[in-house]
């Protein structure tokens, strides 16, 4: 039977490359997307075109309703869910801290933390298994942002993706019963539209020169490294945050 993955985040950067390359490795995958919906109907029909089903939902993942609605697809449409990215999140206008609305420092708070728990949530509620079956697996997409701060770009962002590492650990050993690998990849400077939502569609590159392998990194290269967590090559290996960035 073929395995499941629901990615959050689905229709551009680092969530589109994860949905569409697991579709290639024999994955049936859900997707869900904020707003774009010509994005996200590309993605279903290149997971389709790859020969797997697909279902997506336009949704909000800040709101449980429409992240419980998805969990709800997924199983009823495959039967199963065997792995989840929580990749979803956002990033605003670069500005030091003291500029910033609490508006906005809520509504990053709301995506990229409370939309993290309540994904996270539901697959700790769904995935669990017998421990002599193969293992389930949630990755979560953090950030280089929170280790290096962020500082005079968007500490919002970073601080919530520091949130995100804690819950790596402390949800990798609560779930270790259930037979559910729990681990993080931290992304470096990556070729995505994220950089444009902060106002600085050439940050990547402009900043590439601060990173040692001198260049910044591609989507399909963070998709490499969440499919390899969610496979069974990586069977021992949870509560890891793994870095994605270059050496940076």
């Amino acid at each position: 039977m073929a395995k499941a993955m629901i990615v959050t985040g689905g229709a551009r950067g680092i969530g589109r490359a994860v949905a569409l390359m697991a579709a290639e490795r024999g994955w049936d995958v859900a997707i869900n997307w904020h707003s774009n919906d010509t994005a996200g109907a590309e993605v279903l029909e290149g997971i389709r075109a790859r020969g797997r089903r697909a279902i997506g939902l336009r949704g909000d993942v800040a709101q449980e309703a429409e992240v419980i609605a998805l969990f709800d697809a997924a199983q009823r449409e495959f039967g199963r869910i065997d792995a989840v990215v929580v990749n979803a999140g956002i990033l605003a206008q670069t500005m030091p801290l003291a500029r910033m609305s609490a508006a906005r420092m809520q509504r990053t708070i709301d995506v990229n933390v409370i939309g993290a728990l309540l994904t996270a949530r539901e697959a700790a509620r769904r995935l669990g298994r017998p421990m002599d079956q193969p293992s389930a697996s949630i990755v979560l997409v953090s950030s280089a942002a929170a280790r290096l701060g962020a500082a005079g770009e968007y500490i919002d962002y970073a601080a919530s993706k520091g949130a995100l590492d804690s819950l790596n650990i402390g949800l990798s050993k609560e779930l270790a019963p259930q037979n559910i690998r729990v681990n993080a990849v931290r992304p470096g400077l990556i070729e995505t539209e994220i950089h444009a939502s902060g106002g600085n569609p050439d940050r990547a590159q402009r900043l590439s020169s601060g990173v040692p392998l001198g260049r910044p990194g591609l989507a399909e290269e963070v998709a490499e490294v969440i499919l390899w967590l969610t496979s069974e090559q990586a069977s021992y290996v949870t509560g890891t945050n793994v870095e994605v960035t270059g050496g940076r």
